[in-house]
């Protein structure tokens, strides 16, 4: 058993890992640089998450088989942090609940003079956290992540604990 490299369902679940994060995140900063919709506060929570899984899942390629089956879970249970994120925000969005916070901004204040930090103020967008920027099919983007990340953490720990069944 002291050595036994990694399944093949070790492995998908690695990648999976991996790679839905990585997605995710693509997909939130294409939205926001390439679509021009600018994420809110809780927006910015959801992909913590995610960044910590990528980096988790990136140092499960690297460890020993049994600390790396460790860290995949932990990597499918961050994902699984930012899909309950996502939920919260989703249902901010649908008003089933009170937000945690109202809006943010994205301005920029840094070594601006205040004439120009006001301007800044002035003409930036407002960006509320409980008004869906874009819906597809009635689904926010805050419910897509929500169903992506909570359905492909369990597909990750379904992978495993699969494998591990067929092993026996």
């Amino acid at each position: 058993m002291i050595g036994r490299r990694a399944t093949r369902g070790e492995i998908r679940a690695r990648w999976i890992a991996l790679l839905l994060p990585a997605a995710l995140l693509g997909g939130a900063w294409g939205a926001q640089l390439i679509g021009g919709l600018y994420p809110c506060e809780m927006c910015h929570w959801q992909r913590w998450p995610h960044y910590a899984a990528v980096v988790v899942a990136l140092l499960a390629f690297l460890m020993p088989r049994r600390l790396s089956n460790a860290l995949v879970v932990v990597a499918a249970l961050l994902v699984a942090v930012s899909g309950v994120i996502g939920v919260a925000h989703a249902g901010v969005e649908y008003g089933w609940w009170q937000g945690f916070t109202a809006c943010t901004s994205t301005v920029d204040l840094s070594g601006a003079t205040a004439a120009d930090r006001l301007r800044s103020i002035l003409n930036a967008p407002l960006i509320r956290c409980d008004v869906a920027q874009w819906r597809l099919f009635g689904i926010s983007l805050a419910g897509y992540n929500a169903i992506l990340s909570l359905g492909g953490a369990l597909v990750i720990l379904m992978t495993m604990r699969t494998d591990r069944r067929t092993m026996r």
